[in-house]
């Protein structure tokens, strides 16, 4: 049986002499494990389309649970991304926790939208790298059922906490003064600037989600609480993310 659909490679594993095992978000399918035959040979129709982070349309033939990808056409392959290394290490890192986070088989169209959108944001917005993985990050939490509860204090009730606080492991915020009546975890503080950006990433429209302005210390701020929320309530870390950390201080 032969399936239409379009896809991005999240993980590339070559096997054999000239074969690829892909791991590709789908937009009909959700994540799945697709054979790619043949793929490295300098003459295979489907170079292209079975490297990391390439989105195209794909006809897939599927056997029993196995599928192998029979054609596809390249739509995007995000060329101002392969070609500046610390847009890669960031982006690899997007496709990574988006591996990770997505279920084999299930639907993740929000995820492909914010992988996609994400993507686009480096490559053809120009926007800093920064403010685009702390907005992935957020979002994607938000997308997985761990949205924080950031609109007022959770203890007082303030809209505009004093010294404002976000509680990793509760996921709420609040003043630096209640800290000690929200539960237990590591709180991290977010200026007033980093605290908006948060809000407009949670609460905002997601078509809009990279629609803001943050820098110096606030994005700073904003990038450390979005990242270690994402280790806390993932409980893991991730080898991309590592690796992005070791160019960044390069």
């Amino acid at each position: 049986m032969l399936l239409n659909t379009t896809g991005i490679v999240l993980r590339e594993t070559n096997y054999k002499e000239a074969d690829k095992i892909l791991t590709v978000l789908t937009r009909d399918y959700g994540k799945r494990t697709v054979k790619a035959r043949g793929c490295r040979r300098k003459t295979s129709k489907l170079t292209a389309a079975s490297q990391l982070l390439v989105w195209s349309d794909m006809t897939l033939y599927q056997r029993g649970e196995y599928l192998t990808l029979n054609e596809a056409e390249v739509l995007d392959q995000f060329w101002a991304v392969r070609q500046d290394i610390d847009l890669l290490a960031a982006a690899s890192y997007f496709a990574e926790v988006i591996e990770a986070t997505a279920q084999e088989g299930e639907e993740a169209g929000d995820l492909l939208s914010l992988l996609l959108n994400s993507l686009y944001a480096l490559d053809k917005l120009g926007k800093p790298k920064e403010l685009v993985k702390a907005a992935f990050e957020l979002r994607l939490l938000c997308l997985t059922g761990y949205e924080p509860l950031i609109d007022a204090c959770a203890v007082c009730g303030r809209p505009d906490p004093v010294e404002a606080r976000l509680n990793l492991t509760q996921g709420v915020l609040h003043c630096a003064a209640c800290g000690a009546q929200v539960g237990e975890g590591v709180s991290m503080p977010l200026s007033p600037a980093a605290l908006a950006a948060a809000r407009h990433i949670v609460l905002g429209n997601p078509k809009k989600l990279f629609s803001f302005r943050l820098d110096g210390h606030s994005l700073t701020q904003l990038g450390e609480m979005t990242e270690a929320f994402l280790m806390t309530q993932q409980e893991r870390g991730y080898r991309t993310l590592d690796y992005y950390k070791t160019i960044l201080r390069l």
